[in-house]
């Protein structure tokens, strides 16, 4: 996987070294066609721009390409705000290479990476995320196989793939079949979304 890190100075941090050797890094200002080559790009926020205004013209070079924005001080506002603009992952920007190797894996299989504080948060305020009306009937289960609704769950506790397969002893590819099937039945886009609504339905 290709990683971009766009940050000031074009200063790459020790850790984001060691994680990703091969990764190139670039200041906000000096992007370049190029980079709409990365397949994985890390925004690292500084005071000098806004979050919309980095990501619009990150988004001038990478159109497609799944974003994960950095903070040195993280916030849960700043989070929100952040997965609002389409960002498929928000952490430190100073986390160890460990956790930046998983946080590329989530990314990498379709997930979004959030802390846990964060996602409790957005189990809380479902109202300010969308959920088709087809998905808002009270027994979601319902037209769901009895494999559908155990990987629906697993993913909604934030799973991986991997772990779930794992867990169901079934391929990786398997799981991503069902996550299509269950996502297409319910209407649904994402597996926050998913996520989401599980949550609501449990709390009921």
């Amino acid at each position: 996987m290709d990683h971009l890190f766009i940050s000031a100075g074009g200063i790459m941090l020790p850790a984001w070294r060691e994680a990703f050797p091969q990764a190139r890094c670039a200041a906000p200002g000096q992007l370049d066609q190029a980079a709409s080559c990365a397949s994985l790009a890390w925004l690292r926020l500084d005071g000098s721009t806004g979050l919309a205004g980095h990501m619009a013209a990150l988004r001038m070079h990478c159109t497609a390409t799944p974003v994960i924005v950095m903070s040195d001080l993280p916030d849960d506002a700043e989070a929100i705000a952040a997965l609002g603009l389409q960002a498929r992952g928000y952490c430190n920007s100073h986390a160890g290479a460990e956790v930046l190797l998983k946080v590329a894996s989530v990314v990498a299989q379709g997930g979004l990476w959030i802390g846990e504080t964060l996602m409790q948060r957005l189990l809380g305020v479902q109202h300010r995320i969308a959920v088709p009306e087809a998905a808002r009937r009270p027994q979601w289960r319902n037209g769901l196989t009895a494999r559908e609704i155990e990987v629906a769950e697993l993913v909604a506790t934030g799973m991986r793939n991997k772990e779930i397969a794992r867990q169901l002893t079934i391929t990786e590819r398997t799981v991503k079949a069902h996550m299509g099937a269950v996502l297409e039945k319910l209407g649904l886009q994402d597996r926050m979304q998913l996520a989401l609504l599980i949550g609501e339905r449990q709390r009921a």
